[in-house]
C-alpha cells in the first residue's frame, strides 16, 4: 500500500521526494488542497471512505500515518 500512496503523492506534488521528509505538512510538501486531493484519490483507487474527523494534519505526516489512517477506515 505504501508504494501506491507514494505514487499518489508524487502525482500530486512531483517536485518533492516524499522519502526525504518525516512530516509532509510541516515541511510544506502537502497543503490543505493537496490533502483533499489525496483523500479523493485514496477513496477512489483504494475503495476506502475517510471519515471527516480523520482529516487532521497528524494523519498526513508521512506514509506510516497515512497508512494507519487508511487501515482504521477499512
Amino acid at each position: 500500500m505504501e508504494n501506491k500512496l507514494l505514487e499518489m503523492l508524487t502525482e500530486i506534488r512531483p517536485e518533492f521526494d516524499f522519502n526525504e521528509s518525516d512530516d509532509y505538512v510541516a515541511d510544506g510538501y502537502l497543503d490543505s488542497f493537496d490533502i483533499v486531493t489525496l483523500i479523493s484519490m485514496i477513496e477512489e483507487e483504494l475503495g476506502v471512505s475517510i471519515d471527516g474527523l480523520d482529516i487532521v494534519p497528524e494523519n498526513f505526516k508521512n506514509l506510516e500515518s497515512i497508512t494507519a489512517m487508511i487501515q482504521r477506515s477499512k
